[in-house]
């Protein structure tokens, strides 16, 4: 993806009047768009059939009775709610336990997947295809991921969402599907290049715009529903408050609580803007941990007063700005539940806390079931039943969806779920997919994705927003910025860590090609994240050649051979120029770096705003989100929240 700027320069404003009018319920005519394109919708006459059970209960519903022989509560209904209680009477209890299901399946396509795809449907979920999954489970959404293969690009997305709408549409009673994916955007993008990527929330945090946060949910999200993508699993509402948090770090807006709040609700309204339904995640919060609830069972120590003060808030904020949906931790709360179970599987946190305490009525979702942390104490067949009877509504992903479907179907014929809980949680589904259109029109176009997928505005947005998170900790003697007349040549070394997904990477070669584009003669070395004595010579070597170096840490720590390449480096003589491409703590770490900049990830949108920065297109503008201890005493604070040099 090119660079689109290299400054602040460019107006939004007429493209943000433009989609004004395009948002929301993005209202073209299902019936009379074409079938050609490789995002072709169906034609007039499959999307009649497909459409005609559905349309008819609809308005069967608008004068049916508010409580149905299934036993969904008979509260005043608005006209709207009728017609999703009617849907509910009529469904069969396997449909019904369906419905609450979000699951994986392999494959660009809908009905005609590679072998690869078919082997791994075959072996996981026991069906060739995405149509089959539908078919036999009556799933109520699918979750896209980028390692199965659901993401090449915009117009095969939109293909197999289209795919995916046609076959269960197509089914007796059969219902639109709520698409998602993990869109967070920095570290954790499923849809990649040529889709719009913007910098992830500890930058957008160092940042501290509501503004910026508001654009990029509203821009995310239109290209998310031009792809048929209707629910993102974004913002992130944890408060990251321990450095050594594995599994959320950089993906949080920060350490402060009530920053975090702001920037929170100012994604979520963007999101929800752009008629994309974001998710609050992770509840009750999973900032301060050093166990990753991947493979791990976390236990947050916090007491319920710490709890209301630390963790809360971004949650409470996001309730107020009318969130979606909120996704689940899986971790142990003692102060809030002391029954050793996860919040996934807990009443006291979901029903107690969540819906009667902070008032929220919306679809609650689990992170994913085939993670360790709900499954350390319960079985696969326990779990999403368990789920179920805390409060959730939507199932994400079990391991095994045959054990997992046959679990919840047996506890409602054997009476421990009743069909009326389960009525509650597909009627919160239901109203969710009706707000975001899926009842009107469900089906993506080849035209909408051409139109604002990665389009020049929108990419300018990331480069702006980009350029305001980026954050300099330390600019001894005036180093930076570097000149191309007093150090036309540079070498850029360092860490390449895997490329986040649908970036170009590595993180050196990026950088590296966007210096050389501001006019340096840059050459990039790769030397890896635990670089040898050899790879350390090799460095040192290509320095002596050079006017200036600049350097890419990921995650250093006391041991890190980085710290020995850097150290190294300095003692070349030469300028040198840390940039840590991940977390902002490695600057306790190298104390005798002369300048030292933080990008908070090594996506492409990121590091070429820092090397804007590096070469003085733009001022260094972001303030530190997170506190940054010294490393020779934790206690003790290098660099407080707030810290951030200018030029």
């Amino acid at each position: 993806m090119p660079d689109s700027s290299t400054g602040s320069t460019g107006n939004t404003e007429s493209a943000e009047t433009a989609e004004t009018a395009e948002t929301a319920e993005n209202t073209v005519d299902p019936v009379n768009a074409g079938s050609t394109g490789s995002a072709a919708r169906p034609s007039r006459r499959a999307v009649l059939a497909a459409t005609t059970a559905v349309t008819t209960v609809l308005a069967a519903g608008a004068t049916a009775h508010a409580a149905g022989p299934s036993g969904v509560p008979s509260a005043p209904a608005s006209p709207d709610d009728r017609k999703l209680r009617a849907l509910v009477s009529r469904m069969t209890l396997e449909e019904k336990v369906g419905q609450l299901f979000v699951m994986r399946v392999y494959g660009h396509s809908a009905t005609e997947p590679d072998q690869a795809a078919i082997d791994a449907n075959l072996k996981e979920i026991g069906v060739r295809t995405a149509a089959e999954l539908l078919e036999k489970y009556r799933v109520g959404g699918i979750i896209y991921f980028t390692w199965a293969h659901n993401t090449r690009d915009p117009h095969q997305i939109a293909s197999l969402s289209n795919g995916i709408q046609k076959a269960s549409l197509g089914l007796p009673r059969g219902l639109p599907v709520l698409i998602s994916t993990d869109q967070e955007h920095g570290i954790v993008a499923r849809v990649g290049e040529p889709a719009t990527l913007f910098p992830g929330a500890m930058a957008v945090g160092a940042g501290g715009s509501r503004s910026d946060a508001r654009d990029l949910g509203r821009i995310a999200g239109r290209e998310l529903r031009a792809l048929g993508i209707r629910q993102d699993y974004a913002p992130v509402a944890d408060v990251n408050v321990n450095p050594a948090n594995p599994v959320i770090g950089v993906r949080s807006f920060g350490s402060e609580p009530e920053a975090v709040a702001r920037l929170v609700a100012a994604e979520v309204a963007g999101f929800q803007r752009s008629g994309v339904a974001a998710t609050a995640k992770h509840f009750p919060g999973h900032g301060d941990t050093a166990v990753d609830s991947h493979t791990g069972f976390p236990v947050i120590t916090h007491s319920r007063e710490q709890w209301e003060r630390l963790d809360a808030p971004p949650f409470r904020a996001a309730i107020a700005a009318g969130i979606d949906s909120i996704m689940t931790a899986h971790l142990m709360v003692p102060a809030l539940d002391d029954s050793d179970d996860p919040a996934t599987l807990s009443r006291p946190i979901l029903t107690g806390i969540l819906r009667e305490e902070l008032g929220y009525d919306g679809v609650v979702v689990t992170d994913s079931l085939g993670m360790e942390g709900v499954r350390t104490k319960y079985g696969d067949d326990r779990v999403p039943v368990l789920a179920l009877k805390a409060g959730v509504d939507q199932l994400l992903n079990p391991p095994s969806l045959d054990v997992a479907w046959n679990a919840v179907l047996k506890a409602v014929r054997d009476g421990e779920l009743t069909e009326a809980r389960l009525d509650e949680s597909i009627l919160r589904v239901l109203r969710l997919k009706a707000k975001l259109g899926l009842f009107k029109d469900p089906y993506a176009s080849p035209d909408g994705v051409d139109r604002r997928v990665g389009t020049r505005a929108h990419r300018a947005a990331a480069d702006r927003i980009a350029e305001r998170t980026t954050t300099l900790l330390v600019n001894e003697d005036r180093v930076l910025p570097l000149s191309r007349r007093r150090q036309p040549k540079l070498l850029v070394v360092g860490a390449d860590p895997a490329s986040p997904s649908g970036t170009t990477g590595p993180p050196t070669g990026v950088l590296a090609g966007a210096l050389n584009e501001l006019g340096f003669t840059a050459t990039a070395l790769s030397t890896g994240t635990a670089p040898s004595a050899a790879v350390i010579d090799r460095a040192v070597a290509a320095a002596q050649e050079a006017d200036a170096v600049v350097v890419g840490t990921y995650n250093v720590t006391a041991s890190s051979s980085q710290r020995t390449l850097v150290e190294r480096l300095l003692a070349t003589g030469r300028p040198v120029v840390a940039v840590a491409i991940r977390n902002p703590y490695d600057v306790a770490h190298l104390p005798a770096v002369p300048a030292f900049l933080a990008t908070y990830s090594w996506t492409d949108v990121e590091l070429r705003a820092a090397a804007r920065v590096i070469a003085g297109r733009v001022e260094p503008r972001g303030t530190l989100p997170v506190p940054v201890q010294r490393a020779d005493d934790p206690a003790a604070v290098l660099y407080p929240v707030g810290h951030g040099l200018r030029y």
